[in-house]
């Protein structure tokens, strides 16, 4: 890499993940290729969110939190769904992310897709583990598949927790008309997910968290988020959580509707997400390259961790997890994803 000694940083934030996700590595292809964002979702993510069960959810989300730490990442903001074991799945996400050592802000994404009892299931979950003190946020699918009123209930229970609300935001097309529908109803502590075909004065308050690598994945189209007045947070939507990764993708991508962007842009971006889970700041992540400067990072591979240290002890040296056993973490998640696949 270089011969410079190693440089330190605050821990990397993913502002916008899906823990539930890292399972499907593998999965059996969907009885019909999609050919839409639409399509994507019906025969992808919401054949595979009904089929979880919490021993799932616990291992998916360890795994994730271990290539999380792996990649210099001590913080995660995660929107859960799982419709068929909504009961206690964000605490089995907070307590596996904790397992590993890595901070996480979960959020269940409530929705009118399972009726009016899923909807209720999906917010009485965001209120019980609010309630119980647990860190995170209330977590809306998206506005195109739920009616007015679950929207209107998800915010009102947002704001009486002081919790914020999670949402996905116009990240395909069939969502265009739904920052309209929220716009009454956003804080600046919302987070918008993706909003690549918001429109640039869309009135919505809040934080827009961008993930180049899934809009490209989904053939969405581009956020240009440079073009918001509103903060922006980088995010990975399920693909990992390597933030030096999403960076880079978010600086070449800027640069291809701009010529004259720079990589301080994007990692401004990346800072965000300090603001949005404060504790990573105090994270010390000393890496394998220095400078740790954007202009730098943005144009070298194998940038990667060698220690993490957060709240004084150390969680990850030499490669590898300090609380956890790694093998034996993915071992486990090769077993449920084994199950997971063959419910599929």
């Amino acid at each position: 890499m270089t011969g410079a000694a190693a440089a330190a940083t605050s821990g990397m934030v993913c502002a916008h993940h899906h823990l539930y996700s890292v399972l499907a590595r593998g999965m059996p292809a969907p009885p019909e290729t999609p050919t839409s964002f639409l399509g994507i979702l019906e025969q992808i993510w919401w054949r595979l969110d009904t089929a979880l069960d919490l021993e799932m959810i616990r291992w998916s989300a360890m795994l994730g939190a271990l290539e999380a730490l792996e990649s210099g990442t001590t913080g995660i903001i995660d929107h859960h769904e799982s419709p068929n074991a909504v009961e206690g799945s964000l605490s089995v996400v907070a307590e596996a992310c904790a397992e590993v050592g890595v901070r996480v802000r979960p959020c269940y994404g409530v929705t009118d897709r399972h009726g009016p009892d899923g909807a209720r299931r999906g917010l009485d979950e965001n209120r019980r583990f609010l309630s119980e003190g647990g860190k995170g946020m209330v977590g809306i699918h998206a506005a195109f598949t739920c009616g007015d009123g679950t929207l209107e209930e998800a915010a009102a229970l947002a704001e009486e927790l002081g919790a914020g609300v999670h949402i996905h935001a116009a990240e395909g097309p069939d969502d265009r008309d739904g920052p309209g529908r929220i716009e009454h109803l956003t804080a600046d502590d919302w987070l918008l997910g993706h909003c690549v075909h918001m429109d640039t004065e869309h009135g919505l308050r809040g934080t827009v968290l961008h993930n180049p690598r899934s809009n490209l994945n989904n053939s969405v189209g581009y956020a240009d988020p440079a073009r918001f007045t509103n903060p922006v947070a980088l995010g990975t939507d399920g693909i990992g959580a390597n933030m030096i990764e999403s960076f880079r993708l978010a600086y070449v991508m800027h640069r291809s509707v701009d010529v004259t962007a720079t990589p301080e842009t994007a990692w401004g971006w990346l800072e965000t997400g300090w603001d949005l889970i404060p504790e990573c700041r105090s994270d010390r992540v000393t890496w394998n390259y220095s400078p740790m400067d954007p202009w730098h990072i943005a144009f070298t591979a194998g940038v990667r961790p060698l220690e993490i240290e957060m709240d004084g002890e150390v969680v990850f040296r030499d490669g590898a997890p300090t609380r956890v056993d790694a093998a034996e973490v993915r071992a486990k998640a090769a077993e449920q994803a084994a199950r997971l696949h063959a419910r599929l």
